[in-house]
């Protein structure tokens, strides 16, 4: 059992910039502590043994805040959508034409997604018209990649998560970041094949790596390098 720890004052790291607040947690198998600033950016965690302090916790954070700064300022800056900005989808930058007396719905074309209805929310608009295409376009590669490895087609869910691009569950329901929608079409499915991989093979052994290549009908190898460069640039839009 991990327990979370919050000191009555709730620490915080002193940046150049500010104050970043502090989350400090035990785990019954650290042997160490260690740092990670929180996936949204707006946060740092220390994990300690069970034995440590909150006192000693601030301190080793505050003695990385230069650490934490340059992980701060390797983060995309985040912009959301405005009217003649553009949003990336499928591999394409998309103009966002907007106007207020258009219908709401959005309707995409080649070069374009065109919208109107309130200003004020056309970012949370646009954001849950990308889940509902990331949502048909993954079912359609879990139906396909299925079919491959003689599997039933999954449950599946979206995800938001920061660390993980998909995940697939002992209960067999895969997890896929809907943010992917945002990347080429080929970036998109080999994540797909990856966790259909792990429907058979829950493991990163040679079993999986050979059923992978296998499944996945694009270049592997470039899809990963895609994403281990651009990946952390589809967080910029949308909170």
């Amino acid at each position: 059992m991990i327990e979370w720890l919050r000191a009555p004052a709730d620490p915080v790291v002193v940046l150049g910039t500010g104050e970043l607040p502090l989350h400090i947690r035990r785990h019954p198998r650290a042997t160490r502590m260690t740092l990670r600033l929180g996936e949204d950016g707006e946060s740092a965690r220390v994990t300690l043994p069970r034995w440590g302090t909150t006192r000693e916790a601030v301190r080793f954070a505050q003695s990385r805040a230069a650490w934490l700064e340059a992980q701060l300022a390797k983060r995309p800056a985040r912009a959301e959508p405005q009217p003649g900005g553009t949003l990336a989808f499928r591999g394409r930058e998309l103009t966002i034409d907007w106007r207020a007396d258009r219908p709401r719905k959005a309707v995409l074309s080649d070069n374009a997604i065109t919208l109107g209805g309130p200003q004020d929310t056309l970012a949370p608009r646009l954001k849950r018209w990308m889940q509902g295409e990331a949502r048909a376009l993954f079912a359609d590669d879990l139906a396909f990649y299925a079919s491959r490895a003689g599997l039933a087609v999954p449950d599946f869910a979206l995800s938001n998560a920061r660390r993980r691009w998909g995940s697939c569950s002992s209960s067999d329901t895969v997890r896929l970041n809907w943010r992917l929608v945002q990347a080429p079409d080929e970036v998109r499915r080999s994540v797909v094949a990856h966790e259909t991989a792990h429907r058979v093979h829950f493991d990163h052994s040679p079993r999986f790596h050979a059923l992978l290549g296998d499944l996945f009908e694009g270049d592997l190898p470039a899809a990963e390098r895609w994403l281990k460069a651009n990946g952390p640039g589809l967080f910029s839009s949308f909170g």
